[in-house]
């Protein structure tokens, strides 16, 4: 989505940012809206159906509030780039502050994690969600999603840092977060390695489905037009790819 130089635009830019003229910003919040849409649909993908999608775009919504407020259109950068790093943000940040993983989901993770423990041992080889859904009476949705989501969460627990938009913390912060320290660049780049190693394990249709959904930034709708599959079955190859990530990767860190 890039953004349009039209005289119009322009005039409602310069009427916002001039003087925050409330139609000019109606009227950029409606050409925008679509953005929000787009993240709140990737996003989603990754979460519990508990979890509201009008709540994850209501948080979007605050995002591109945000982003309105603070973009400054002289500067060579789009608008659009921008508002998608607050867009992402605001919803990231919102999920992490609310327990939105209900109790039920994180106990139902716990006893999938010790059931691969002990099928690893039984079976001495790596566990299927098949192995794992006939052990605990489960289908194998229910399995790859209860790992998604527990995966998840713990995402949103290590990506905790410092928003260099909070004034606040920015003042009782006195490390400069952009370093980076060479043993934390040794593993990155030792996790990156081994990220690359799994993913090469991933069958075909796996390895697709994350390329065009991670890199190419596909929604899974256009994915399953793609590879004509219907939206469902991405869906599922998508949560198995996942699930054989996070349970190779466990086992390496």
């Amino acid at each position: 989505m890039s953004q349009t130089t039209t005289g119009d635009e322009q005039l409602q830019w310069k009427k916002w940012t001039g003087c925050r003229d409330p139609q000019a910003g109606d009227a950029l919040v409606k050409k925008y809206m679509p953005l929000v849409s787009y993240h709140v649909q990737r996003i989603s993908v990754t979460l519990p159906k508990s979890v509201s999608r009008d709540d994850i775009r209501s948080l979007g919504m605050v995002g591109l509030f945000d982003a309105l407020e603070r973009f400054d259109p002289s500067r060579d950068l789009k608008f659009d780039t921008y508002a998608s790093f607050r867009i992402r943000g605001a919803i990231i940040d919102g999920l992490r502050k609310e327990d939105w993983l209900p109790r039920s989901s994180r106990e139902k993770a716990k006893k999938i994690e010790a059931a691969i423990e002990n099928l690893e041992q039984r079976y001495m080889r790596a566990v299927t969600p098949a192995d794992i859904a006939l052990e605990l009476e489960l289908t194998e949705d229910e399995v790859s999603s209860a790992i998604n989501e527990n995966f998840f969460s713990n995402i949103l627990s290590m990506d905790e840092s410092p928003q260099e938009h909070e004034e606040k913390e920015s003042k009782m912060v006195l490390k400069d977060e952009r370093a980076v320290l060479p043993e934390e660049q040794l593993l990155k780049e030792e996790l990156y390695s081994e990220l690359a190693h799994v993913i090469s394990m991933l069958n075909d249709k796996e390895q697709l489905v994350l390329q065009l959904f991670y890199k190419e930034e596909l929604t899974l709708t256009e994915i399953g037009q793609v590879m004509e599959l219907s939206t469902s079955r991405i869906s599922q190859i998508h949560s198995k790819a996942i699930f054989k990530l996070k349970t190779t990767l466990s086992k390496a860190m």
